[in-house]
């Protein structure tokens, strides 16, 4: 049957069953969720602070093998050391020397079920959390608050150090933060003797509008070739530890909290939680300095932190294609300014790049329906004889100059760049709040009035029209009829970005098809004359 296909549909046909296997996929695998079933709460020594200000914490016991799938931190009402207010967010520090909450203050990041964005999980380890490996002394740290230099900073203008300072029976744990307004910040830990400890990365929350297929979990980036470690929510198993790490990352679909700057023989871990959740963290040194990020996954940002962070931008498996377009999505953007003009741009881009591939299968396809009526003759004159019948088709295709396999390299070419697009666009924490016309006001999400959606099914439904069919069977072209509304229903809910891409893509498809049917009418009336 594939045989008897043009490019468009087996195009078609490819997209629909890789659509309904993500969609299928995800509706009998649902993502997990962080369970509350771990909330406790233990008693903090005040250390001369006021009842009302020491913070509620949970916490059990640690062994050497650091089990923490029996272990969390749970949710809980910390009560805050200090705030530091940068242009767009809040972020304060508890009464356990961690980073409690980061709140994104811009409307484009705003959560729909709790307002603005907040960067750290409820439930789980925060950033920058510290338990020790000696049982009873981390019973004690648990529940004794740590002191703080300052209570409120601004960080607009600059970047503002904080000391916080634990004193236990056996020893006093000082934490020296230095944080910047652009979201990372440095980090000096020293311990008055030396005790074995570990310092946690923080989860990730889950946000209410995220999208299907986007990855949350935890990313490792290690060694001098930059391997890319990365272990997705719910599948996390064993304990693997990592040397060698350039960045640790724990992220959902547009955040992330990472450390980076560590040194070589930092060891790195990430284990689960009781829902096979990765949670990492690594071992400290009496005398520990490395660097911090929390916030977007925007590349500007990382990249003028440290360029090396941009790898916290994962793209799964379309990275080889994913990570070059984004950079082309970029520079488009630095000269037209406006997020979706640049998607249009580069849509036309790909379909110019990939036009001697898709016209050489079209023109293809197109010989192939002119001899079809030949090749039904030889089927039916050696039906008895397979072996010959084909020798005699493949004879009758090499004098037409027609190729079976003329449709599939298009083919092959467009699949991974539409889901390289995917990712870009499902990734791009630059399109949130971006706007393109009218009344797409936000290209992240989908359109609120469904317009995209119904256009792209109108010209895909155009597409066929005008694409030549070489159907045999009824049932086929009925089902290749229905596409046009199946692919809109698939739309409705996609950002308004990709579905703006795809809309693009078929009006540069028609455009392509009218000129590889009338540059094969030329060739067919020069053939005659």
């Amino acid at each position: 049957m594939l045989d008897k296909m043009s490019s468009n549909q087996r195009l078609i046909l490819a997209l629909a069953i890789s659509f309904a296997f993500f969609m299928g996929y995800t509706t009998i695998f649902p993502p997990k969720q962080i369970s509350s079933e771990l909330n406790t709460s233990v008693e903090v020594k005040t250390q001369g602070l006021p009842t009302s200000s020491v913070a509620n914490s949970s916490d059990s016991s640690v062994d050497l093998g650091h089990d923490t799938s029996s272990t969390s931190v749970g949710k809980t009402d910390n009560v805050i050391l200090a705030t530091l207010s940068g242009e767009n967010y809040v972020l304060t520090i508890d009464t356990l020397g961690r980073i409690s909450q980061k709140e994104m203050l811009e409307e484009k990041f705003a959560d729909e079920e709790t307002g603005h964005a907040k960067l750290v999980a409820d439930v789980g380890a925060k950033p920058l959390y510290i338990r020790f490996a000696d049982k009873a002394l981390n019973k004690e740290a648990t529940k004794t608050a740590y002191t703080s230099n300052i209570k409120e900073a601004n960080l607009v203008d600059g970047h503002v150090s904080v000391i916080l300072t634990q004193k236990l029976s056996s020893l006093t744990v000082t934490k020296n933060l230095t944080f910047y307004a652009d979201g990372h910040y440095d980090v000096h830990i020293n311990l008055s003797k030396d005790e074995r400890y570990y310092v946690y990365l923080g989860m990730h929350p889950t946000f209410s509008d995220k999208q299907m297929m986007s990855v949350e979990g935890v990313m490792v980036d290690t060694g001098a070739d930059h391997l890319i470690n990365i272990t997705e929510d719910g599948d996390a198993s064993n304990m693997i530890s990592y040397n060698d790490v350039n960045l640790a990352s724990s992220f959902s679909q547009y955040f992330a909290s990472i450390f980076y700057g560590l040194d070589r023989e930092t060891t790195v871990k990430v284990d689960r939680d009781r829902d096979d959740n990765p949670v990492v963290f690594m071992e400290g040194l009496q005398d520990f300095t490395f660097n911090g990020y929390i916030g977007p996954k925007d590349y500007n940002i990382l990249h003028s932190i440290k360029p090396e962070l941009t790898n916290a931008i994962e793209y799964g498996w379309f990275t080889f294609a994913a990570a070059p377009l984004f950079q082309l999505l970029m520079f488009l953007h630095d000269y037209v300014g406006n997020w979706g003009w640049s998607i249009v741009l580069l849509t036309l881009i790909i379909r110019l790049l990939l036009f001697p591939l898709t016209f050489k299968g079209m023109i293809s396809m197109q010989k192939l329906k002119e001899v079809s009526p030949k090749v039904k003759e030889l089927q039916a004159k050696h039906k008895g004889d397979p072996q010959r019948m084909n020798a005699a088709v493949m004879a009758l295709y090499k004098k037409e100059g027609a190729n079976p396999l003329g449709g599939c390299l298009p083919l092959l070419m467009q699949i991974p760049v539409f889901f390289a697009i995917y990712r870009v666009l499902l990734n791009a924490v630059e399109l949130k709040g971006a706007d393109w016309v009218f009344w797409i006001t936000d290209l992240a999400h989908m359109d609120p009035y469904f317009v995209l959606p119904i256009l792209m099914g109108a010209t895909m439904y155009y597409q066929q029209r005008i694409t030549p069919s070489n159907f045999t069977d009824p049932m086929q072209e009925k089902i290749f009829r229905f596409l046009p509304i199946i692919f809109t229903f698939f739309f409705v809910t996609f950002p308004a970005g990709l579905v703006l891409y795809w809309l693009m893509n078929n009006i540069f498809s028609i455009i392509q098809q009218f000129i590889v049917n009338n540059k094969f009418k030329a060739m067919k009336k020069a053939k005659e004359d």
